[in-house]
């Protein structure tokens, strides 16, 4: 796109007047918009990663020089000045098909790689371990792998609007904590964070991968697909903690380590169950993000109950929590599902007037379905 094509899609504002010019250009000249530490160290392996087919984005090309000079476009509407969120990993585009990816750089040796490998092999449509593309040696460090994964959004963004939306999102994390255990595999950091998503069903035209609420080219906010009627895919990640204990050995392990503080067994030298932790945590999860936050959810409580027990022995194994999760899924109506997720702190006024709309878009759905369209 030229740069009179971008400013007729820009707002106003994006176009500066001959003082912003100025004073932006004085910015990047202090180097406001320069490369951090971090992105260095991918900018140097540009040619490494596009040699095996992983394009990075324009900005960590090696000879980069920022687009808005002398356009007098403001900075934070062109592409190339927007910088790395997480250091560890980066965004490109597989140039075999254009696909979005994530690349992490990753110790050889950890036990974090040799996991995700492991879990890679396993071809399981209950594996929600996020999947690996591609494991390339670092060009420069041979303590490094910088490991190819398809590029995932945090499960929360967009949010959960329907008590479907949460229904199916519990299914699979249930789902993928008995596959992890099955195993040998305890996560011990499960949380929100270490919760991805797929979400290209809900943004068929993309979205940019280091500001998610704008489209790929900045000139407009990414607006979602409801999450209702899409095939939706999560995943865990984040491995960084987990351990894979050998067959016939006790899953016990020692330190005080992950997100969830409110696990109350966690010691840095008194040995504890792992997989009692990832119940606690997935437990304390669905308390936290739904049963506490939104309304008509009450029938969480079965299985959070059991699987946030202060006392490790009495709390449900993955298979169980399944169990009891599949005969609770069972006995709830199906139209709960499409009900939207009202949080408890809304007004009364508000509230009334959300669920005004919630029943006559559920009138609607009905309508459709006894005429057949």
């Amino acid at each position: 796109m030229s740069v009179q094509e971008k400013q007729k899609r820009l707002p106003q504002h994006a176009i500066l007047d001959p003082e912003g010019i100025k004073r932006y250009a004085e910015a990047t000249r202090r180097g406001v918009y320069a490369h951090a530490p971090s992105e260095i160290f991918w900018q140097e392996r540009y040619h490494f990663l596009k040699d095996y087919g992983y394009l990075l984005r324009q900005r960590y090309e090696p000879k980069w020089k920022p687009s808005w000079i002398g356009t007098g476009l403001h900075p934070e509407y062109c592409e190339d000045s927007v910088m790395l969120t997480h250091h560890q990993v980066i965004d490109a585009r597989r140039q075999k098909d254009n696909e979005l990816v994530a690349i992490k750089r990753i110790r050889r040796d950890s036990q974090e790689q040799q996991i995700i490998q492991f879990l890679a092999t396993l071809t399981d449509e209950t594996n929600h371990t996020v999947p690996v593309c591609a494991v390339l040696p670092d060009p420069f460090d041979h303590q490094i792998s910088l490991m190819v994964m398809p590029f995932l959004r945090p499960c929360y963004n967009p949010e959960f609007t329907t008590i479907g939306d949460a229904v199916e999102f519990i299914d699979q994390m249930v789902e993928g904590l008995v596959f992890l255990h099955s195993h040998r595999i305890a996560h011990r950091d499960i949380a929100f964070a270490n919760i991805m998503m797929d979400a290209k069903p809900l943004y068929p035209n993309g979205y940019h991968p280091a500001r998610l609420h704008c489209s790929e080219d900045l000139l407009q906010e990414s607006t979602p697909l409801p999450r209702a009627g899409r095939s939706i895919r999560y995943y865990y990640v984040d491995f960084g903690l987990s351990i894979k204990f050998p067959e016939g050995t006790p899953p016990y392990a020692v330190g005080d380590v992950g997100r969830d503080a409110e696990v109350p067994e966690l010691s840095p030298d008194i040995p504890y169950d792992a997989f009692k932790v990832d119940i606690f945590a997935l437990g304390n999860l669905f308390r936290k993000k739904f049963e506490q936050r939104f309304n008509s959810m009450e029938f969480l409580l079965r299985l959070i109950e059991p699987m946030t027990r202060r006392q490790p022995e009495t709390r449900p194994t993955a298979e169980q929590v399944l169990v009891e999760w599949q005969s609770t899924r069972a006995e709830l109506n199906e139209s709960l599902f499409r009900w939207r997720l009202g949080p408890k702190s809304e007004p009364a006024i508000e509230r009334m007037f959300n669920d005004t709309v919630a029943v006559a878009r559920e009138g609607i759905f009905r309508l459709r379905k006894l005429v057949g369209t």
